[in-house]
């Protein structure tokens, strides 16, 4: 009996971890109602109205100080479309500039394709048996930044101050492509504003080779006789729909869709779309160190403002369902004086060596949650073993093997513990035929059968309860690093974080949890036993939608787990009725 609880307690524990994750999955999948106001007319207020000045008191939370507009788009024609605009092409992007604000209306990642998981049924068997990877979904970009279509997503920037250039302004801009060239390290963009009071402002893009880093920059020269003292706003501006959905992508903090906000004093702080619409963002908003970001499940944009300089980091809800982020920073120019003003831009996937290197945080737009002290260490485990099988499917099989070996010793004494009380069946049984009209009795009896065998009923609950946090963790890690995005194992598994396409792991793990029942001892109770039959069928159905890097994992683990528990049922066995310790 205490040994039948003990598999109860295990299930049930599992389970529990198990349901949590379908309930983010169902959330996550939930059709999402776009806004009455997003079906709107267009506007050529694309960006909403300009932010307001630096405020001039260090608040700890952000304040609108943006009027209302109308809605931005109806989704099928560009806000942008009646100006001029430039497409740039480089090694990692392609990028389009409109001549309205020099706004960045448009960003498709040319390393990274639309997700494996939308693709339809005949074109998946066409890659399985087709040398000609490239079908016709693969070959489309993932788009980050859009001004039409499915949502809407753009960056701008300008001054705050009347007179000056705004998202708003029309600037001179050569409409065409540009492409980086080979033996070209960067490639500029060049907008220029037009001349009001004897301020001349030119607006200058940099694009790197290698990089999804723009650089945006405004050259003022202050020709006029007064000062010039104004603020300068970097704003993204979007929907607030998430902008990949992919089955088995399962929620949780890797899809977390909305603003992110880093500072040395109020570290890595998330800021829902809701929070925003309803003014009550709390957020670190002014300081000389940090960033501020749009977060979405593998891709990230954001500002990069320089350490040291003064700055405000702001939110505010643009029209209905449409929402801004972004830094604001003072600008001083005396008369017959010329400055230059940056910030970087980053919009890409979030690869965190790279993005820890661009700014301090940046890294943790890959929220693992609460097992971020083990997800952390494994994916570097993971990440450095591909590094030299190339693959992240092997990659995967050796870690699993890694960390079965370094929970053999706990897995050992589990399924000794279990051999030892499936040799005590045949005793355990006499004692319930002979007890079963008493029960206190019959657990006395019990009690004290252990105790002579020396065997401890929950023995293998505590080393399985262990290994817990190390199977969620690894879950956060392939569905949250835009490293296991569409990577391939073999055959029919082309992309590692969305599910089996055709159930075939599912499967095969429902299989190996069915064998695993089989080795374990029959509960007495023909109820229990019953449940422990169904626990494979049902966990088979809900790994249907699990990541098949994970379900590679566990039906790896479960082989393993089984040839360990029948060499060591073989070895009690052997051992007689009575098993030694």
């Amino acid at each position: 009996m205490q040994m039948d609880f003990k598999r109860i307690l295990l299930m049930v524990v599992f389970a529990f971890s198990v349901i949590m994750l379908w309930e983010k999955w169902t959330a996550y999948n939930a059709p999402k109602q776009v806004p009455v106001a997003a079906q709107s007319a267009t506007t050529s207020n694309p960006g909403g109205a300009v932010p307001a000045p630096m405020s001039s008191s260090a608040s700890a939370t952000a304040s609108a100080g943006v009027a209302p507009v109308p809605g931005v788009t109806d989704g099928k024609v560009s806000p942008y479309s009646d100006v001029p605009r430039a497409v740039v092409k480089t090694d990692t992007m392609i990028a389009t500039v409109s001549a309205q604000g020099g706004d960045i209306i448009r960003v498709e990642l040319t390393q990274h394709k639309i997700s494996n998981d939308q693709r339809s049924w005949p074109t998946l068997l066409k890659s399985i048996f087709s040398s000609d990877k490239a079908d016709e979904n693969q070959a489309k970009n993932f788009v980050v930044l859009q001004d039409q279509g499915d949502h809407f997503y753009v960056a701008n920037s300008g001054f705050t101050s009347d007179g000056l250039p705004n998202h708003k302004t029309l600037f001179d801009l050569k409409g065409g492509e540009y492409s980086l060239k080979d033996g070209e390290d960067s490639l500029q963009l060049r907008l220029q504003a037009p001349v009001v009071n004897g301020v001349a402002v030119t607006k200058v893009l940099t694009f790197h080779r290698d990089s999804y880093v723009i650089d945006i920059a405004y050259e003022v020269n202050n020709a006029g006789t007064a000062a010039l003292n104004t603020t300068a706003y970097f704003q993204l501006a979007r929907d607030d729909k998430p902008t990949e959905h992919s089955a088995g992508m399962f929620g949780g903090v890797s899809s977390f869709t909305g603003p992110a906000v880093y500072t040395d004093a109020g570290k890595f702080q998330k800021i829902e779309f809701k929070k925003i619409a309803s003014n009550e963002a709390k957020y670190v908003s002014t300081a000389k160190d940090g960033w501020i970001a749009m977060v979405q499940h593998f891709f990230v944009s954001a500002y990069l403002p320089k350490v040291g300089e003064q700055h405000e980091f702001f939110t505010h809800k643009i029209s209905e369902g449409i929402f801004g982020a972004g830094v604001k920073l003072p600008v001083a120019v005396a008369a017959g004086q010329k400055a230059t003003l940056d910030v970087p831009l980053y919009v890409g996937p979030q690869e965190q060596n790279k993005l820890k290197a661009l700014a301090p945080g940046f890294n943790l737009v890959v929220d693992y949650g609460w097992v971020t002290i083990i997800a952390v260490p494994l994916f570097w485990l993971l990440s450095t073993i591909h590094g030299f099988v190339g693959n992240w499917g092997w990659a995967i099989i050796l870690v699993t093997l890694l960390i079965k070996a370094a929970f053999f010793p706990l897995s050992a004494a589990s399924y000794k513990s279990m051999a030892k009380m499936k040799t005590l069946m045949p005793r355990m049984k006499q004692l319930q035929d002979r007890y079963k009209d008493d029960k206190m009795k019959l657990n006395q009896a019990m009690m004290e059968l252990y105790k002579t065998e020396k065997v401890n009923p929950m023995g293998g609950c505590l080393p399985i309860l262990i290994q817990m946090p190390v199977f969620i963790a690894l879950y956060w890690v392939l569905l949250g690093v835009v490293e296991m995005r569409q990577a391939p194992w073999m055959f029919w598994i082309t992309d590692l974080s969305v599910k089996d396409p055709y159930f075939i792991l599912p499967l095969i793990m429902g299989a190996t949890m069915l064998i695993q029942t089989r080795l374990n001892p029959t509960p007495a109770d023909p109820v229990q036993a019953k449940v422990m039959l169904l626990m494979p069928v049902m966990f088979t159905f809900m790994f249907l939608w699990f990541p098949s890097g994970l379900v590679l994992y566990w039906v790896l683990n479960n082989a393993l787990s089984i040839a360990q528990q029948w060499y060591i049922n073989r070895m009690i066995e052997r051992g007689g009725a009575k098993p030694a310790n």
